[in-house]
């Protein structure tokens, strides 16, 4: 049961300093733009950083799922 705790911790960890990470780039970007703009920016901003997140961490799930070879081309192979 406690081999689960260790990984999620060091993931939940990275998510919350990529978190403030996004934060920070998006108050110093948004700072730079007309005050009409700022609102706007700061939604698709964050979405667009959610989504990301979202399904790079849905690609790595897969490839973490992965038993098989990935890639195979000219002789080539990485195996999981």
């Amino acid at each position: 049961m406690i081999e689960w705790i260790i990984p999620f911790i060091t993931l939940a960890t990275l998510e919350i300093v990529l978190g403030i990470d996004n934060l920070v780039f998006l108050a110093i970007v948004r700072a730079r733009l007309p005050e009409a703009q700022r609102p706007m920016a700061r939604r698709y901003g964050i979405a667009l950083a959610c989504v990301t997140r979202i399904s790079l961490l849905m690609a790595l799930a897969w490839f973490a799922g992965k038993t098989t070879d990935i890639f195979w081309q000219l002789r080539f192979e990485i195996l999981c």
